[in-house]
C-alpha cells in the first residue's frame, strides 16, 4: 500500500532523516517506534505533505508521488490523527468531520442532514455511538479521538497514522480502540501505529520498524522479537531495569507534609495523607478517581468542599498556587505543554519565570548573567538536552521538555514535588532518566508525590501508594502490598485498608 524509500529531510545544516525506509501493507498495523527526536513526526509530516523531503520517494500503491500539501496527500487517502487533536472545540462532531468539505444541496444550502446521516455510517462502521449535535469540547478524550479517526475515514483515507492515539485513553477505552482498528484492519486500511507503549505494540500491531537519530535501524515481524530487543534497537543500548532501587523505609524521616479532612464534594469521600522526607508518594486508581484533583485541591488550584494542609506542622490552607509555591510546593502537571511550559519561549525564561524576584537589579532591571548561570547549572543538574538556554522549548523533545519543567523548580529551590503523569509522551530511555532523577532528589531530601495511570511506573517508583476511587483514597499500602493485585482490588472494590 505505502513505500517510503530514502528519505532525508535538513533543516538548515542539520540532517534529521539520514535515508528512512517504511513499508507499510494493506490490512496491517504497522508500529513506528523510536525515542523522542528519533524523526517519527518528521518522517510522518512529510508523508501527509506538512513538510517536503529533501530526498526520497513516497510511493503508493505502485504510483510515485509528492505531495506539496496536506490536502493533496489527504486526497490520496491518507489521513492522520496527530496526538494533539485537531478539532475545534465549539463545534459539534459533525460539524468538525466536514469542516471545510460541507455537504451542500442543488441550491448551495448546507445539507445538515446528509452530513449527520453519512457521519452516523462512519461511526457505526467504527461500532461507537458517539453525540454528533453536541459541541466537542463537552465530549470525553476518547470520544474526540473516535471523532477524529471518523473525519478520517469520511475522507476515504486508506492509510491511517495515529500518533500515539492511547496517551489519555482509559484501559476499556484503548480495548474499544484496538477493537476499531482490528476492524479496520479487516477492511484492508494500513495503519500506522505510533506508541511508546510497548505493551499496546505486543497487543495489537503486525509488524515493527525502529527509527534511531534520524536513521532506519530495522523492521521485523512482532511475533519474532521481544520487549528487551525493541527498546536495545531503540535506545542503542540494553536497560536492564528503567527503575531505581528503592532505598528503603526510613525511620528518623521526618513529616514535611501532611493533608487531613480533604473532600473534593460535599458528602463525598474525605481523604488524608502524609508525605515524608526522601520518599515518592504514588497516587493510583482510575482515570477520574480524583487523584490529581485532590493534589490540586491541597495546592488551592481545584474548589474542595474541605482541605486542611499542614506544612512542616504548621497548619495553612492555600487560596491558590502561589501560596503552595511559597511555601515550597511546586507541580509539575499533567499537561506539560498546556500548563507547565511557554512553548514559544526560550529554555531560560521558562526555568526562571517563577524565579525574578531573585534576579531583580533595582526596579526595572534583571541581572541577566545570573540568571544564566542558573539556568545553565539547573539544565546541566537535569541532563537537558539542547543547543543551549536560549534554545525554544517547543524544539525539543517530549522527554527535555519534562526536564525543563523540572528544572524550574530545582531553581526555585522547591522541597515538595508534585509529578503528575511524569512520563507521559516519552520514550523509554528519556523515562528512565526522569525516574533516576527522581531517586537522586529524594535522596538529597526532596518529597515527591508521584500521579500516574501507569500500574508499572506506580509499582517500581514508590515507596508507599495512596490508591483513589469515586473521588478519595480507599487505601493506603507499602512493602510487598505494592502489587497491581493489591493496588487494582482497592481500585476497583474500594475495600478500605490504610497500612500507615
Amino acid at each position: 500500500m505505502l513505500q517510503l524509500t530514502g528519505i532525508k529531510k535538513r533543516f538548515g545544516t542539520i540532517q534529521v532523516l539520514h535515508g528512512v525506509d517504511l513499508d507499510v501493507r494493506a490490512g496491517e498495523v504497522h508500529a513506528l517506534l523510536g525515542e523522542n527526536g528519533a524523526g517519527k513526526s518528521t518522517l510522518m509530516k512529510i508523508l501527509t505533505g506538512i513538510i517536503q523531503p529533501s530526498e526520497g520517494t513516497i510511493t503508493i500503491e505502485g504510483e510515485p508521488r509528492q505531495f506539496s500539501n496536506y490536502d493533496e496527500a489527504i486526497a490520496a487517502g491518507i489521513g492522520i490523527v496527530f496526538q494533539e487533536f485537531s478539532l475545534i472545540p465549539y463545534l459539534t462532531a459533525v460539524e468538525n468531520m466536514f469542516l471545510a468539505r460541507e455537504i451542500r444541496n442543488r441550491f448551495g444550502l448546507l445539507d445538515r442532514r446528509a452530513m449527520h446521516d453519512r457521519a452516523k455510517e462512519i461511526l457505526a462502521r467504527l461500532e461507537v455511538d458517539v453525540p454528533l449535535d453536541v459541541p466537542i469540547a463537552k465530549l470525553s478524550v476518547a470520544e474526540q479521538q473516535f471523532v477524529e479517526i471518523a473525519k478520517a475515514l469520511s475522507l476515504n483515507a486508506r492509510i491511517l497514522v495515529l500518533d500515539e492515539p492511547t496517551a489519555t485513553l482509559t484501559p476499556s477505552e484503548v480495548a474499544h480502540l484496538f477493537k476499531v482498528m482490528r476492524e479496520l484492519r479487516k477492511q484492508g486500511v494500513a495503519i500506522i501505529f505510533i506508541s511508546h507503549h510497548l505493551e499496546e505494540i505486543f497487543e495489537i500491531c503486525d509488524r515493527i520498524t525502529v527509527l534511531r537519530d534520524g536513521e532506519f535501524v530495522g523492521d521485523c515481524l512482532v511475533s519474532e522479537t521481544d520487549t528487551d530487543r525493541l527498546v536495545e534497537m531503540m535506545v542503542g543500548r540494553r536497560i536492564e531495569n528503567s527503575f531505581p532501587e528503592k532505598p528503603g523505609p526510613r525511620a528518623d524521616a521526618r513529616v514535611m507534609l501532611e493533608c487531613e479532612e480533604v473532600q473534593l464534594r460535599k458528602g463525598g469521600p474525605v481523604s488524608d495523607f502524609v508525605l515524608r522526607e526522601g520518599e515518592i508518594l504514588g497516587f493510583a486508581g482510575l482515570v477520574g478517581s480524583g487523584r490529581s484533583e485532590t493534589a490540586l485541591a491541597m495546592l488551592g488550584a481545584f474548589p474542595a468542599a474541605r482541605c486542611k494542609v499542614l506544612v512542616d506542622g504548621v497548619e495553612t490552607r492555600f487560596r491558590e498556587p502561589a501560596e503552595a509555591l511559597a511555601h515550597g510546593i511546586g507541580l509539575l502537571p499533567e499537561s506539560r505543554k498546556e500548563q507547565g511550559l511557554i512553548t514559544s519561549f526560550p529554555i531560560l525564561q521558562n526555568i526562571s519565570i517563577n524565579n525574578y524576584g531573585k534576579y531583580r537589579r533595582g526596579h526595572w532591571f534583571i541581572d541577566l548573567k545570573k540568571e544564566l548561570a542558573d539556568t545553565e547549572a539547573a539544565m546541566k543538574e537535569v541532563r537537558v538536552k539542547a543547543p543551549g538556554p536560549m534554545a525554544r522549548v517547543d524544539t525539543l523533545s517530549g522527554g527535555n521538555q519534562q526536564k525543563v519543567v523540572i528544572a524550574r523548580w530545582l531553581n526555585h529551590q522547591m522541597k515538595v514535588l508534585i509529578f503528575d503523569e511524569p512520563t507521559r509522551g516519552i520514550d523509554v530511555g528519556a523515562k528512565a532518566e526522569i525516574y533516576q532523577l527522581m531517586r537522586a532528589f529524594t535522596a538529597q531530601g526532596y518529597a515527591i508525590i508521584m500521579i500516574s495511570s501507569e500500574l508499572p511506573e506506580v509499582i517500581g517508583m514508590s515507596d508507599r501508594v495512596c490508591v483513589f476511587r469515586q473521588g478519595g483514597i480507599v487505601a493506603t499500602v507499602e512493602g510487598d502490598a505494592i502489587n497491581s493485585e493489591e493496588i487494582m482490588s482497592h481500585a476497583t472494590t474500594g475495600r478500605v485498608r490504610h497500612v500507615a
